[in-house]
């Protein structure tokens, strides 16, 4: 295994004083610097602390507090989807720096009566009401979609979500599974870490862009009230609590169609948004067939349809899969440069084809073929990297924050599923007295009269946020996912070829250092991608050693090192084993969170 691994111990841990100076600048406390290493381990490697074994039940989440309160909830008779749900819930108050009912949900669910694998897609539409040339009208000459403010805010698809999940995989009620959120929202729960660090920098954005936000009273007194919520100090959201007790109470309808559905039409008519109380009534989930594509081993890799970029994984897994890379060390320029001409190739098609597939269907069955991941492979040159890459043709990125989290039962069913309101907390609006932030997801529409992403009303608009799931020679094996906008299915990547083609076990795939590719044509660009950066930028971890990345930018990549993390996503996971039938479970040290079970 150590063989396999280009970066050491020390190289994993190593720590740059001015990287600590500034990041410690950038949350607004001052550290002193830690001129020290990490201790050693028994087993495994030093920068990787041990997975999690339990035999009745396993979650995996973004905060401690949210994976004990899935764990309870199994315990008391719920099935997987009660207890993610319920997760979610609790992650919305404790992290809103990354979700919330004001945004979108996407969910990949195994069910071991049927036997199946199921899809959920809970994203919101644009409004009904607001034609592409109104649009226009409101942008007031600029040339992209704002991320702040009412222009980008779609339908929150969240909520009907869970009663989607709950209705066909459901046990305990909803008012049973949102109470222990709803107990913290009154009482106050301590703010973890991370959490806090990323409520300072959504605060100083939010107060960078007041001009465009308009309405910002509401979110600051649900969240900033005193400032930015620190570690450790208590935080507490009435509002909140009340609208998850109305939720628990009156269901789905009194979300969409309900009180909180007026109340909502009400905020953005006197802040002159485009939602209105039909948009929210008209809102509703659809239920999707999850993409599986084979890798090696036996191993297949599943994701969702556009308009998510799930199938970005798929298309990066059948490029990938025509080259043997464990022939290379782990950490080698290699490996990283055939990861990151893959991705590049991929995403190009992103930008090009995905789409809402009710309005502009993109060709799956074709980016998805073997042979087209054959095509593709043979545009990698080996030993350097390509100045520009084009989408395919048939035959016929932003950043991001989000959760996610993964849960698993005593009967066998898991749960994959991934939450976000977007640009970090989200549009920067609260309505009156509901305790939640508006997603800025419809930033992500392109402006191309001519793009199948192009804004429409009524229109779901491209979704970076992916779970995933994997199988073993057909069997349900693995939920996982990663978040972080483009970062997700490059990581969904890397977690992928860390275990199958490295061994690795569950935590060390994640807590392994990763690349992040940014840069290329994107899918709010127009057709030509003018302006686009197509060489993009090649982001490592301190992981990667020296040598390393002198190798690749001798190959001709852009390559920046991040001590920090931040843009390289937060992983959660759980595997069935296959024998056994006892969970196996990991977070990583990039976030909170924890992995629990009993």
């Amino acid at each position: 295994m150590k063989r396999f691994l280009a970066f050491t111990a020390a190289a994993a841990l190593s720590f740059s004083p001015a990287a600590a100076q500034q990041t410690a600048a950038e949350s607004g406390v001052q550290k002193p610097v830690l001129e020290i290493g990490g201790g050693g381990r028994p087993v495994g490697e030093a920068w990787a602390r041990s997975p999690v074994y339990a035999a009745n039940g396993m979650a995996a989440t973004a905060h401690p507090l949210a994976s004990q309160i899935a764990i309870d909830i199994l315990k008391k008779g719920g099935t997987a989807v009660d207890a993610a749900i319920a997760a979610n819930a609790a992650l919305g108050l404790m992290e809103p720096t990354g979700n919330g009912i004001g945004g979108d949900l996407f969910a990949i669910i195994w069910d071991p009566k049927t036997q199946k694998l199921y899809g959920l897609n809970a994203s919101g539409k644009s409004p009904m009401g607001t034609s592409y040339d109104e649009f226009i009208k409101q942008l007031d000459g600029r040339k992209t979609i704002p991320p702040f403010g009412p222009l980008p805010v779609t339908v929150p698809g969240t909520v009907d979500g869970w009663f989607e999940m709950h209705e066909r995989f459901g046990k305990l009620s909803m008012a049973d599974i949102l109470a222990p959120t709803i107990d913290y929202a009154n009482e106050g729960h301590p703010i973890a870490p991370v959490i806090g660090y990323y409520f300072g920098r959504n605060l100083k954005r939010f107060e960078e862009n007041l001009d465009m936000i308009g309405e910002f009273d509401n979110a600051r007194a649900t969240y900033f009230a005193d400032g930015p919520p620190e570690e450790g100090k208590i935080f507490k959201n009435p509002d909140l609590a009340s609208t998850l007790t109305k939720i628990g109470q009156g269901g789905r309808d009194v979300f969409y169609k309900g009180e909180i559905a007026r109340t909502m039409d009400a905020y953005f008519k006197r802040i002159g948004g485009n939602l209105r109380y039909e948009d929210f009534a008209a809102h509703s989930s659809i239920w999707v067939e999850p993409g599986c594509v084979t890798y090696r081993k036996g191993y297949e890799l599943c994701e969702l349809p556009p308009n998510s970029q799930g199938f970005a994984a798929l298309q990066m897994a059948n490029i990938l899969k025509n080259i043997d890379l464990a022939q290379y060390p782990r950490g080698s320029a290699e490996v990283l440069h055939y990861i990151t001409e893959a991705k590049r190739l991929a995403f190009e098609d992103v930008a090009r084809f995905y789409a809402d597939p009710d309005m502009s269907p993109a060709p799956l069955d074709w980016l998805l073929s073997d042979e087209y991941g054959k095509e593709r492979f043979a545009l990698i040159d080996p030993a350097k990297a390509s100045p520009e890459f084009g989408p395919g043709e048939p035959k016929l990125e932003g950043e991001g924050d989000t959760t996610y989290l993964t849960v698993a039962d005593k009967d066998g069913m898991m749960v994959s599923l991934i939450q976000s309101n977007y640009r970090g907390m989200g549009s920067g609006l609260v309505a009156d007295g509901l305790g939640f932030m508006f997603q800025d997801r419809g930033e992500l529409y392109s402006l191309d009269p001519a793009h199948p992403n192009v804004y429409a009303p009524g229109k779901r608009p491209f979704q970076t946020i992916i779970p995933a799931f994997m199988k073993k020679d057909g069997q349900p094996y693995m939920s996982f996912g990663l978040m972080g906008g483009g970062m997700q299915p490059q990581g969904h990547v890397q977690v992928m070829i860390n275990m199958v083609d490295y061994s690795m076990n569950l935590q060390q795939a994640g807590d392994a250092a990763r690349l992040n590719h940014d840069g290329g044509r994107q899918p709010t660009d127009d057709l030509t991608g003018t302006g686009a950066d197509l060489l993009g930028t090649l982001h490592v971890e301190p992981g990667i050693s020296e040598e390393t990345v002198e190798r690749l930018k001798a190959m001709g990549h852009k390559v920046k090192r991040v001590d920090n993390g931040v843009m390289f996503g937060g992983y959660q996971a759980v595997v069935r084993d296959p024998e056994t039938g006892v969970y196996i479970g990991a977070t990583e040290m990039r976030k909170d969170g924890q992995a629990l079970g009993y």
